[in-house]
């Protein structure tokens, strides 16, 4: 009975060094994303180059947009010079992901999907989700339901995509296109629709008047925030980028690059009620 008792004391005792063992393995983990920032003293972030007008190529040929000064404004605040690398969607996504890129800029909401490994920032732009259509006939969609059938222009495992698949449409993929060229395609009839931020919608139809599409008016869905796309490990990177947008919310420095690239603020929240909402999962 003694010896009975001394194994099971001998066992309550190495499995407590093993749990502080564990422990201790947990504690000395350190989250080192802003050190290496703050080490190189530059931020790599990666965007697109082709969403108007969050990430594109501006007349002079140079790499701007709502999403791109914004993170120029925050290395700015953050005394860092700052590089961006250019992907698609998943490119990105992988990217960010593999420690290639420090954060991406690109009006990134979050899925249920990409929540499990990534974050946002705090929001830099509050919006909701519609839908863009022939201007003659409205692609014969005057709801949600209406996309059955019909062929819906995206890229790849983005959430509009899914939602537009989830209502029946037949998705037509494309792999970091214009805007040109998915506004064309929709007028045309090579597709049908595009599903995607309102906002974003609004400013590509004015800026490419002589295509004749229009955003389908009254049928709006999903209100949303976006921001900056991190790693979920990368807290003390994200804590600081947070910190510094919140200093340009203050100083109004993210509502005037807001007007110039929207002609309204997307940094506070729409006047728009919208209430219906369109799980993609």
């Amino acid at each position: 009975m003694l010896l009975k008792k001394w194994w099971i004391g001998l066992a309550l005792v190495m499995a407590g060094v093993s749990l502080v063992a564990c422990g201790s393995n947990e504690e000395t983990k350190e989250d080192t994303s802003w050190k290496k920032v703050e080490g190189k003293k530059e931020l790599t972030v990666a965007t697109s180059g082709t969403l108007f007008p969050s990430s594109y190529y501006n007349d002079e040929n140079k790499l701007t947009g709502y999403d791109v000064e914004v993170a120029k404004a925050v290395a700015k605040k953050l005394a860092l010079k700052i590089n961006f690398k250019e992907y698609n969607v998943d490119g990105q996504v992988t990217a960010v992901n593999r420690g290639e890129a420090d954060f991406a800029a690109n009006d990134f909401g979050m899925s249920k999907e990409r929540s499990k490994k990534f974050s946002l920032s705090s929001p830099i732009k509050y919006s909701f989700d519609s839908m863009i259509v022939r201007k003659s006939d409205s692609s014969g969609i005057n709801s949600l339901k209406d996309l059955k059938g019909k062929k819906a222009a995206g890229e790849p495992n983005t959430s509009y995509m899914k939602i537009a698949e989830k209502y029946g449409a037949k998705a037509v993929t494309y792999d970091n296109a214009t805007n040109d060229q998915y506004l064309t395609d929709v007028a045309n009839g090579r597709t049908d629709v595009i599903l995607n931020d309102y906002y974003l919608q609004k400013m590509s139809v004015a800026a490419l008047p002589d295509i004749p599409v229009k955003i389908l008016e009254d049928v709006y869905f999903n209100a949303n925030a976006t921001g900056f796309l991190f790693d979920k490990r990368d807290q003390s990177l994200k804590k600081k980028v947070n910190a510094a947008l919140a200093d340009l919310k203050k100083d109004g420095t993210l509502k005037k690059i807001s007007k110039q690239y929207f002609d309204t603020d997307v940094s506070v929240k729409p006047k728009q009620k919208v209430t219906e909402k369109v799980s993609a999962d």
